[in-house]
């Protein structure tokens, strides 16, 4: 069944329908995604069989999208009524695509899994098929067990971001203006002193918006210890631009002191399209009937994401995208990975998506932000009631959540916030389509054997890096949440710390034990109510930084005798352990 005959005859089928499809792609598919332009298609892993759904294909490309501003769908995306237009009236952009699926997919099971890239990577296999590292993979090995393509899953990759560094998955977005008015505002980067006289604008490597007059005194960089610290301004003749992206200090930059540089830009990127183009790619992969889809037969679609992309998948149902243009459910599952009670900058004017907020540095950016439960609370300070799954609720497209959640989340993410009010008086229970999963004392970032420090000085504490590993565990609730999907089976109930049960406790009642030449965490990572300025409801900011408010009230997972986390999914290393 897989000798080197059988692999002879798929490559030359292959060959003749890719380029059949390289000339059916150019036509029109559909008013949102118009074109999918198929660059490569090519069979993966030599033609091995993957179970019953038979030889994997990829097919990457780009995928070009419509839209117009007058849909209602379409009214929460910041500035498109200031893109440019074509003859119809409608905003183009267009993003990166990856595609792998099985080469007849009557043999996949109709289901469709979607990975929102961190900064533009992809993690599903190394994740879920326990395979090496891979941007682009093409040998057995980089297959790794192949488990979900043995299931039949079809996955999908996308570029969501306009700035993410070179090589990286991108979406190419517009540029929003005022009629023939370019479109200025404020643009603040956060940085820790690098051991140099120059450091980058943006985060990460990622690029930055330009800066309008490079000369002129309205520029502003600060300096301060903590961020708790109030910024000293720096003089301004002793700093500059240098070139795009990079700013340079006199003396150069004291290393682990944090630096903001709030300037003028112009030329805002419609940032909001990459919530619109993940909408548009899936529901045209999920419902589009024409022989322009390579990929019939899709019942079922599930999201994931990790971090920064789990938050933009909060995002994306908070603003209602998971109804697509004509009415119809966009994912019937969300898969959100150690988000937290976070959302960000994934729609506003002059948005930087990979800004997180962090303890030392990307601090002040609009992450956590109220409401942070699934069900609809009360802010008693603002008045404001809103829930994360409001306008999936008011449009009957609400998808089966799993929010999973680590140590981590509850001291840098706010992750008590995401099932108690905003006083941290009393519990909120999640949605009964959510389910949120505590991985006790589990890591941010999955642990590694033996330990290590963080290899980023920037992220270096005082012990090594936690090395408890928990992907069997994400494995195994992913499959939950397909079952209950598909079958209707209902999932294992919500595992978390609780007030009720006396697991989720202030800082102070934690209950560490005394551990020699430890410093042991006091607060959480505060959670501020921020004012980014009058027009903030329409996504663009006035005031950078925000004027600070009254904090939100968090609280985290009491400890055992070990110091280990009480609540949640106790893995092997917690229930017989050796160390804290």
């Amino acid at each position: 069944m897989d000798g080197p005959n059988t692999r002879k005859r798929i490559m030359r089928v292959t060959l003749a329908i890719t380029v059949l499809w390289l000339i059916v792609a150019t036509s029109m598919v559909e008013a949102r995604l118009v074109r999918l332009r198929i660059e490569r298609r090519e069979i993966v892993a030599n033609g091995k069989v993957f179970g019953l759904a038979g030889p994997y294909e990829k097919l990457i490309g780009i995928a070009e999208f419509s839209l117009d501003p007058d849909q209602p769908q379409n009214q929460t995306i910041v500035d498109l009524p200031f893109a440019p237009r074509n003859v119809d009236g409608d905003v183009e952009f267009s993003a990166e695509f990856y595609l792998l699926k099985p080469v007849d997919p009557t043999r996949g099971n109709g289901r469709l899994f979607y990975e929102v890239g961190n900064r533009g990577s992809k993690r599903i296999l190394r994740t879920f098929q326990k395979a090496p590292r891979s941007s682009d993979p093409m040998t057995v090995e980089e297959f790794g067990d192949g488990s979900l393509m043995r299931q039949g899953f079809s996955l999908l990759w996308m570029g969501w971001q306009w700035d993410v560094p070179e090589g990286r998955m991108r979406m190419t977005m517009p540029i929003a203006t005022d009629g023939d008015e370019t479109i200025t505002g404020l643009v603040r980067g956060n940085f820790v002193g690098p051991r140099a006289a120059t450091a980058l604008l943006a985060d990460r490597g990622h690029q930055a918006y330009s800066v309008i007059d490079p000369e002129s005194d309205e520029h502003v960089m600060t300096v301060r210890n903590l961020s708790t610290d109030p910024p000293e301004i720096i003089p301004r003749d002793r700093w500059r631009f240098n070139e795009p992206g990079v700013v340079a200090l006199d003396g150069g930059f004291e290393p682990g002191r944090i630096y903001d540089v709030v300037y003028l830009s112009q030329n805002p990127r419609v940032v909001g399209t990459g919530l619109a183009g993940t909408r548009d790619i899936v529901s045209f992969f999920k419902y589009d009937t024409s022989e322009t889809n390579p990929l019939p037969g899709i019942n079922y679609a599930l999201a994931w994401g990790v971090s920064q992309s789990g938050r933009f998948l909060r995002h994306f149902l908070y603003q209602g995208f998971n109804e697509n243009e004509d009415g119809h459910q966009v994912f019937d599952g969300v898969f959100d990975q150690v988000g937290g009670a976070g959302r960000g900058s994934f729609n506003h004017r002059f948005g930087q998506a990979s800004r997180d907020a962090l303890q030392h540095f990307n601090f002040l950016y609009p992450v956590d932000m109220f409401p942070f439960t699934d069900v609809t609370t009360t802010d008693p300070v603002t008045g404001q009631s809103d829930g994360l799954l409001r306008q999936a609720e008011a449009t009957g497209t609400t998808p089966k959540v799993f929010h999973v959640l680590t140590n981590s989340e509850y001291f840098n993410r706010a992750g008590s916030l995401t099932h108690t009010d905003v006083t941290g008086s009393r519990d909120i229970d999640p949605a009964t389509t959510s389910r949120i999963y505590f991985l006790a004392s589990a890591p941010h970032i999955l642990g590694r054997f033996p330990p290590q420090p963080n290899s980023n000085e920037v992220f270096l504490g005082q012990a090594p890096m936690n090395i408890l590993a928990y992907t069997p565990v994400i494995r195994a609730l992913f499959k939950a949440l397909d079952a209950w999907i598909v079958e209707e089976h209902e999932p294992p109930p919500s595992l978390y710390p609780r007030i009720d049960a006396g697991t989720l406790v202030s800082p102070a009642a934690t209950g560490w034990p005394d551990l020699p030449n430890v410093s042991l965490p006091k607060e959480p990572l505060t959670a501020l109510r921020l004012d980014f300025g009058p027009n903030w409801h329409r996504g663009i900011v006035a005031h950078e930084p925000p004027r600070i408010g009254a904090p939100f009230i968090q609280l985290v997972p009491a400890v055992d005798t070990d110091g280990n986390d009480r609540a949640g999914i106790r893995m092997p290393e917690l229930v017989v352990p050796l160390a804290t």
